[in-house]
């Protein structure tokens, strides 16, 4: 079993997706993300500019961001965003414990801004999922000190 397939049924199970759900998007992710990557979130949320009606289920691994869309009269699958996350900039969450969900807002390389509401259980969980995208987007301390240095991008 490879490294995806292992992180990715746990997660959303804990993230309580419904299993023909997850069977429905699974081929779609298994074609957008590699074998060795390993999955760190999968949730449902709601797209928060321009609404479509229909599911979305977001996908979170190391090193990408994938989220699908699935209609909600004809139940179709359509990939929404596939990007490494190396490709996303202005990434910026706002968690929200008292509405017990995490607004996710990126621009992606196109520059196109996308906002997505991602709902939670409990708000004890919004501080979980918080921790979560800090330890995917946030720059390690070598990424930082790399960038100090870096007379292009201090321009």
């Amino acid at each position: 079993m490879d490294v995806f397939s292992r992180t990715f049924l746990p997660a959303a199970a804990e993230a309580g997706v419904a299993i023909p759900t997850v069977s429905r998007h699974l081929p779609i992710f298994r074609h957008c993300v590699e074998a060795d990557d390993a999955t760190v979130l999968v949730t449902r949320c709601v797209r928060r500019t321009r609404p479509m009606r229909g599911e979305f289920l977001l996908l979170l691994t190391q090193r990408r961001l994938v989220i699908t869309h699935e209609s909600r009269l004809m139940h179709r699958l359509h990939l929404h965003l596939n990007t490494e996350l190396r490709h996303l900039t202005n990434v910026i969450w706002n968690p929200d414990p008292r509405m017990a969900g995490v607004e996710l807002a990126v621009t992606v390389i196109d520059g196109v801004r996308e906002r997505f509401w991602i709902r939670v259980g409990h708000p004890k969980h919004v501080w979980r999922l918080d921790a979560l995208l800090t330890y995917v987007f946030r720059p390690r301390r070598s990424d930082r000190a790399a960038m100090a240095f870096n007379p292009v991008v201090a321009l």
